[in-house]
């Protein structure tokens, strides 16, 4: 048996999905000969070369000539990225490669030419964001202008040839695939779908060039590596239609293929599965936790056991989809899932991006990561909006401090770099305290970050300089919608002054704070999000986090709120009958606000912060509608921070 894992386009560019690297080193350690590759990497690299944009350049050149048979609105019209790209092909193409070998660490000295701005050809994102530095009357243009002016030449070369490879993306999009995205293919085809008709008709509908390009990569896969079960990883909606194109090809190559698909998708939206098609491409689907299932499915295969005996796997049955689930069945110890591996997968070719110049949002898409876990679930598991009834939070399981630490020493000897994302819901402060100290006890240098709660251990001076010390760089968690009220309604477990004193604690020890927030939540006034911006205009002022960006609320199927809405105050709509994905739901809010239109403002007003511009501004100035005044102290967030101050004083 030769097993063959991959996650299909597409997925982040800088650094490997973790699934297939866990899943590797778990098979590898139960005997199973397992390799993995990344076709969404491989797809990237050959639609962004010289011959890839000849490619494209003739895809456009098709549909004009096509276009000119054609009147009214069904006539094809360029865009203006598509118009920018043609009218400059000669410059695109002479400098795509050298770029991507730039992006990739491979000609850094390149970097000198392209920060030096005439070496790209700048189409609209590019255009649009220079713009923003241009020096203009002590607004956005000369914060950022600044920004730009004191970045080192590499920064400045990699945050310009990221808004090229943006605009190429537009032109991909635009003109060769609508379902096309840097980080995403296909993603609304998925995206709590009802029925399998959407996927249906666009796996019917004749392949666009990226489609070609994702099958030729398939059959070299299947020729390379000869296997004879495949695993399609599934993290988000925007991987599901990739996965079933090349599940397409593995099926006409060569039918004994077994080809079984799970992730973070099939988990939380193919829960209420009862369409036999998506079968037609897929032997099996298995939830949650994929070791054990995994491992039943493959003793399925080999004659080891019978169908009954499999554990939360979907399959088709007499033309029906069936889940077999014994009981008798067990999921691995987290302790026991063994070390993961990047073994296979091709860590040197990983394009490092520069999308934002805020210094926190750089660690998501710049530079290699590896990926750990240290606990399992979330030992929180109470928030009211969260998906607290599947196991992937419902279920916490914690690891070792010295055995987390063996594997990152086995994962930096085996890749050469000791950069980590801890991957966790919430990593638990109880476990990242352990962690460090042993990391100082072994002397293991290594650049950490990853997702936290913001607990009042978190505020101990003593706890973050230590865990900075031990390597952490970077931190996110949730304030979500900066109000006491709703915070308590959702479940949160904790204050905004709280998490003011935790997040202060934090940055002054050194680490970038990232804080997630939302809006929309039920009976959120228009009062309280113009208050929740002015908390968070002061905890930028105050230094307390270094980024935010606001999430719209969105009700799920497996929240407690999904579950019971009426006791959070709202209403759900009418939904069709559902047999493929389920899980965003559509509601009604009793207040009546419009979310949408504040989102504008709070997004653009973050954005500023995150850049320095506008602290001082009364929060109003970012609406383009009369808002109510805040009702908050300006003083709230130092208030807070001073209380603290004043308690380690008396201590």
């Amino acid at each position: 048996m030769r097993i063959l894992l991959f996650t299909p386009p597409m997925t982040q560019l800088n650094t490997p999905y973790p699934a297939t690297a866990y899943l590797t080193g778990f098979l590898r350690s139960r005997g199973f000969e397992t390799r993995q590759a990344d076709p969404a990497l491989e797809l990237v690299l050959r639609l962004f070369s010289r011959e890839g944009l000849l490619n494209v350049a003739k895809a456009v050149e098709t549909k004009l000539q096509s276009g000119k048979k054609l009147t009214g609105k069904k006539r094809w019209k360029p865009s203006v990225a598509v118009q920018h790209f043609m009218s400059h092909l000669p410059h695109y193409l002479r400098t795509v490669e050298p770029t991507i070998r730039f992006l990739q660490g491979r000609d850094s000295t390149l970097a000198m030419r392209i920060a030096g701005g005439d070496f790209l050809p700048e189409g609209p994102r590019m255009e649009a964001a220079l713009a923003q530095f241009a020096p203009g009357d002590g607004g956005e243009g000369d914060a950022l202008g600044w920004a730009f002016g004191v970045l080192g030449v590499q920064d400045r070369a990699k945050h310009l040839a990221t808004l090229f490879l943006d605009d190429l993306a537009d032109v991909i999009h635009d003109a060769v695939d609508e379902h096309f995205t840097l980080s995403r293919y296909g993603e609304k085809l998925a995206a709590s779908v009802p029925t399998f008709d959407p996927l249906a008709a666009a796996l019917l509908a004749p392949p666009s060039l990226v489609d070609e390009l994702l099958r030729e990569i398939t059959v070299e896969l299947v020729q390379r590596h000869r296997p004879t079960v495949i695993g399609l990883t599934v993290p988000f909606p925007g991987n599901v239609y990739g996965a079933l194109r090349m599940a397409e090809t593995i099926r006409a190559l060569d039918p004994t293929i077994q080809i079984i698909m799970g992730g973070g998708y099939v988990n939380t939206e193919l829960r209420s599965l009862t369409d036999p098609r998506i079968f037609d491409y897929v032997d099996f689907i298995t939830l949650d936790d994929g070791e054990r299932p995994l491992l039943c499915v493959l003793d399925l295969i080999q004659g080891r056991r019978n169908k009954d005996q499999l554990l939360r796997t979907y399959l088709k049955e007499d033309g029906r989809v069936v889940l077999k689930s014994s009981s008798l069945e067990h999921d691995i110890p987290l302790k026991d899932t063994g070390t993961p591996t990047y073994d296979g997968l091709p860590t040197d070719r990983y394009l490092s991006l520069l999308e934002m110049l805020n210094p926190m949002h750089r660690v998501w898409s710049d530079g290699r990561w590896n990926k750990l876990t240290l606990a399992h679930g979330c030992y929180w598991k109470s928030c009211n909006f969260c998906d607290i009834s599947l196991d992937y939070i419902g279920v916490y399981e914690e690891q070792a401090a010295d055995l987390i630490a063996d594997r990152m020493v086995a994962m930096i000897d085996e890749t050469g770099q000791s950069g980590f994302h801890f991957v966790d819901e919430a990593a638990p402060p109880k476990t990242l305290l352990a962690l460090s100290e042993r990391l100082l006890a072994r002397d293991i240098s290594c650049t950490w970050w990853g997702n936290v709660r913001f607990e009042k251990t978190f505020a101990q001076s003593q706890v973050a300089a230590k865990m900075r010390a031990a390597g952490c760089v970077a931190v996110s968690g949730g304030l979500e919608v900066a109000s006491d009220r709703l915070l308590k309604l959702m479940n949160k477990g904790v204050t905004v002054e709280q998490v003011a004193r935790v997040t202060h604690a934090l940055s002054q020890a050194g680490i970038l704070v990232h804080a997630y927030l939302m809006y929309g939540f039920p009976t959120q006034t228009v009062e309280e999000t113009v208050d929740a911006l002015e908390r968070v205009r002061q905890l930028f002022a105050a230094g307390c986090i270094t980024s935010a960006f606001w999430h719209r609320f969105s009700v799920t199927a497996h929240s407690p709120i999904g579950r019971d809405p009426a006791r959070f105050g709202i209403n759900l709509l009418p939904m069709p009958a559902v047999s493929f994905a389920h899980n965003d739901l559509d509601f009604e809010d009793p207040t009546g606000v419009d979310h949408d239109a504040l989102g504008v403002a709070l997004r653009k007003a973050v954005y500023n912060f995150m850049h320095g511009v506008g602290l001082d501004e009364d929060v109003r100035f970012w609406f383009d509608f009369p808002v109510p005044k805040t009702k908050v102290s300006r003083h709230l967030i130092r208030r807070a921070l001073e209380s603290r101050s004043s308690q380690r004083g008396q201590q």
